[in-house]
């Protein structure tokens, strides 16, 4: 017996992508051995410059380091064996408990307590940071809900990269619905950064879950957006967005200031799908001297376009130059959208060679054969 899966199935939840860890976890094993490679070095120093020469008191770097990476037990661990190395060179002149060598046991033992209060309060802030994170990764769940990895004869990928190392989100956005017009969708960036950019967002989005089922076109759409943003940002803010609608062998696009989507094409030629006229950023349409005009490019089978946000064309490397986008989408050709789009996005860290400086969301759409029917509804393969 055969099972029947909706033709839009948005089981999937795209990965998030948090920035560089691979450096923090190197940055944390060197800071677990450094106490004990100071320690080492202090002792044998001391050691090999005799009695003359006194080394010891640096060992309170040991504990200090540990309370770096460590809890407040390794910090009293460390700072304990550091006294425990102190002690047997302490005694070179074959007097124990001079004037120097106290001070110096007393000055390991109280920087010892000084260090644990800090791995104390480090620990105390490294919890208050993770259940920020935490929250922040619901509101990323809530606010960007799951995007459906099938719908009628499209693959749909996702990747999503914050350049927020702490909170995990920032001002891209996106979505994909289906409607009885067909799938439409919205990926866009709010200008600024922090809790105000998500509150845009959370604008945006919402406006455009309703319009998107309830508006014919998408020019209606970018109405209600308009509409809706303008009753809450103030100043200069804005929104850039692109506004699409999949047709028969085409896909429509509305671009409020936007970066212009990649178009490849199943023969393997690359183009950029600009629109005709400028329009201005989402919240600034009011300023500007035309109407938003939809524009409609050829999407037939195999075809891919690919939405993105500036994140992805203005991230530099160390000399300062752009990501080629153009250049590298070649990448995207594999059999597995989601896979194609990790290699192209594992190719642009690659480029920067470290954390990213703003957030880069990126929207695969690739179109493949439509699947076949039977007793009126569309199986999923």
């Amino acid at each position: 017996m055969s099972s029947r899966r909706s033709p839009f199935d948005d089981s999937w939840r795209p990965a998030l992508h948090p920035p560089a860890p691979e450096i923090h976890r190197r940055s944390q094993a060197i800071l677990k051995i450094l106490p004990f490679a100071v320690m080492g070095a202090v002792g044998l120093t001391d050691l090999l410059a005799g009695p003359r020469l006194g080394f010891l008191p640096l060992l309170t770097l040991g504990p200090t380091f540990a309370s770096v990476a460590g809890g407040v037990r390794r910090t009293v661990l460390v700072g304990a064996l550091a006294l425990v190395i102190c002690l047997p060179l302490s005694s070179y002149s074959g007097v124990l408990f001079t004037r120097q060598n106290n001070l110096t046991m007393a000055t390991i033992a109280a920087v010892t307590g000084a260090s644990m209060l800090a791995a104390h309060l480090r620990i105390r802030r490294e919890r208050e940071l993770a259940n920020v994170r935490m929250v922040a990764e619901t509101a990323q769940h809530v606010l960007l809900r799951p995007v459906p990895r099938r719908a009628g004869d499209l693959r749909i990928a996702l990747s999503y990269t914050s350049a927020a190392a702490e909170a995990r989100i920032g001002g891209d956005l996106y979505e994909v619905v289906t409607t009885p017009d067909g799938v439409r969708l919205l990926i866009g960036d709010v200008q600024g950064k922090g809790l105000q950019a998500v509150e845009t967002a959370a604008w945006t989005l919402g406006a455009f879950r309703e319009a998107a089922y309830d508006e014919p076109d998408l020019p209606g759409i970018g109405d209600r957006l308009e509409t809706s943003l303008a009753r809450h940002l103030g100043g200069e803010k804005f929104v850039t967005a692109i506004l699409a609608q999949v047709h028969e062998e085409e896909i429509s696009l509305l671009n409020f200031g936007h970066p212009p989507p990649l178009i490849m094409r199943r023969d393997g030629r690359i183009e950029l799908a600009e629109p005709e006229t400028e329009t201005p950023p989402l919240g600034l349409v009011s300023l500007g001297d035309t109407e938003p005009v939809p524009y409609r490019v050829p999407f037939g089978t195999g075809d891919q376009i690919l939405l993105y946000t500036d994140g992805v064309i203005e991230a530099r490397d160390a000399s300062g130059v752009f990501y080629p986008l153009l250049d590298r989408a070649g990448v995207l050709g594999g059999s597995d959208p989601q896979a194609a789009l990790e290699e192209l996005r594992a190719d642009l860290l690659d480029h920067i060679g470290g954390p990213l400086q703003d957030d880069a969301a990126m929207l695969l759409l690739r179109r493949h054969p439509r699947p076949r029917t039977g007793g009126g509804a569309e199986v999923t393969r």
